[in-house]
């Protein structure tokens, strides 16, 4: 008898079978056994996630004689045919090698004639993506108004590549990646049947390696199997795969948190020597980093795909500072390991560059030896007289007085900046008090509104008081402070140009060299 393998031989042959699909499981069992069956479906997901076992299920369950439960009995004469193939009912279809029009046409010329055995003709279409554009346009009318005892069943990996219009008719559901646990729940299940003895570790290596993929986990079982020829251990899976177990992966960790460069090394050297991809390495690496991370923040959050005892003693050994500057660099140079002259070298670059930018932690702060003091001897003071202590007299500070005329000594007070003090430079006081300031401004001159504001507020922080800002524009110069200030400006400059001119070595230069001074290139200090 031929061989099956086992991602053919464990398919799943009913509902109660099917691993990791609860939402979609449950959504057919009550349409089953409500008899609320839609003309099409359409299974969506990634490869190896159960669209073409589920949807023949389905077409099991349509068509069996002695439902169980909504699940199809598997003993019934239509059970049996389906298993084996010999279903004249289920018309199975590869869109990819049949993406022509005239397949499509030939496909559903028979539609419209009532099934051989079942209650339904079920049109299983895989991939159906792949169809043309015209064989879409074919089966689109079939598709909206197809006769009673016709069922479409449609699976694809890309549901985007499908015209809305087909998807418009369908109710689609969208299968899951399954978990690392879940796959390794199965594997164990399926080894335990088979009577292969296993380690878990070497399981937990092949669910991860699977990526989401039930069938892929299975495919690499078996591989597994052949290569440790009749079991499954870490070792051979760990040398099949051509990948490094964790514990070189912990050690280059615990040495990387001890800062022993010379551990690091050695280990590298060690997992050269297994002949292991470096690219590997990192990305398990990564992978540990993002584990122990989340434990730091959440300490719930241990997988237990992981070994749970690596993850705790590493989030204690390392800070969450380091975690994050590893894993940033770890990502950041995977890209180095390309370009270096080879990957080893590139690796060992890597390492070293987290050990020489590792954050200097408080704990070394704090265990930095103190600087030794140098205490010089005193000596002693012979008291001659006890002297009377007197009390001094604490004067509290006085308060400067407030001149409520000088707007400058004012705005000075005001702690403005910007348009608000823009605009009180630009302004003279006519009179203050508790319930208003009256400011004279140029008519000129435009004020803001946020200015205005700005000042408001600042006068009445002032006073202390809800006092009220009124502007009077005046026509005629004001003394305000910002032409105060110009004033003292301009007169500084004055004073400086005199100072140069009545410099003796510049008259000197003048009179030799027939000098002379550029106003406007002397600054007051």
């Amino acid at each position: 008898m031929n061989y099956q393998v086992l991602a053919r031989k464990w398919r799943p042959h009913n509902f109660t079978e099917v691993v990791g699909q609860e939402h979609v499981v449950k959504s057919l069992i009550n349409a089953l056994q409500h008899n609320r069956l839609h003309h099409a479906y359409l299974f969506t997901g990634t490869r190896g996630v159960g669209k073409t076992t589920i949807a023949r299920i389905l077409a099991k369950a349509m068509n069996c004689e002695n439902l169980q439960d909504a699940n199809p009995c598997g003993v019934c004469k239509v059970c049996r045919d389906l298993d084996e193939g010999r279903f004249l009912d289920l018309i199975e279809v590869d869109a990819a090698s049949r993406t022509k029009v005239e397949d499509t046409r030939d496909l559903l010329d028979n539609a419209q004639y009532a099934p051989n055995q079942g209650r339904y003709k079920v049109y299983l279409i895989d991939e159906v993506h792949m169809l043309s554009g015209h064989s879409f346009n074919a089966l689109l009318k079939t598709l909206e108004e197809p006769p009673p005892h016709v069922k479409f069943l449609l699976a694809t990996t890309d549901p985007h590549k499908i015209p809305v219009t087909v998807l418009s008719r369908c109710l689609q559901f969208n299968l899951k990646r399954l978990t690392p646990s879940q796959i390794l729940t199965q594997m164990e299940f399926i080894l335990h049947e088979e009577k292969i003895t296993f380690e878990i570790p070497a399981l937990k290596l092949l669910a991860r390696s699977a990526d989401g993929s039930m069938r892929d986990g299975l495919s690499l079982l078996d591989q597994a199997i052949v290569f440790g020829n009749g079991k499954v251990s870490s070792e051979d899976v760990n040398a099949m795969l051509g990948t490094v177990a964790e514990q070189p992966v912990e050690d280059l960790l615990t040495a990387l948190a001890r800062a022993d460069a010379l551990a690091i090394l050695d280990k590298i050297n060690d997992i050269a020597n297994t002949q292991s991809d470096f690219g590997e390495v990192l990305q398990q690496i990564l992978q540990v980093l993002h584990r122990i991370a989340l434990v730091q923040h959440l300490p719930s959050a241990i997988d237990p795909d992981f070994d749970t005892e690596m993850l705790a003693s590493l989030a204690a050994l390392l800070t969450p500072e380091d975690v994050q500057l590893y894993y940033q660099i770890a990502l950041m140079g995977q890209k180095d390991l390309e370009l270096a002259p080879d990957s080893r070298s590139g690796f060992e670059m890597l390492m070293l560059r987290m050990l020489t930018f590792k954050p200097i932690t408080s704990e070394a702060i704090v265990n930095k030896p103190a600087p030794t003091a140098i205490v010089k001897p005193v000596a002693p003071v012979t008291p001659t007289a006890t002297p009377s202590v007197t009390t001094p007299t604490i004067t509290p500070p006085v308060a400067p007085a407030r001149d409520d005329n000088d707007w400058a000594a004012i705005i000075a007070q005001l702690n403005l900046n910007g348009m608000g003090k823009a605009l009180a430079n630009d302004c003279a006081l006519d009179s203050i008090d508790d319930k208003e300031c009256r400011l004279l401004i140029d008519s000129n001159r435009i004020r803001g509104a946020l200015a205005e504001d700005l000042l408001h507020k600042a006068l009445q922080a002032y006073r202390g008081t809800p006092l009220k800002l009124v502007f009077n524009s005046q026509k005629t110069a004001l003394d305000t402070p910002a032409v105060q200030q110009l004033k003292a400006n301009e007169n500084k400059q004055q004073a400086a140009i005199d100072n140069i001119h009545a410099d003796k070595t510049v008259q000197a230069l003048k009179q030799q060299f027939d000098a002379r001074v550029l106003p406007e290139s002397i600054e007051p200090v």
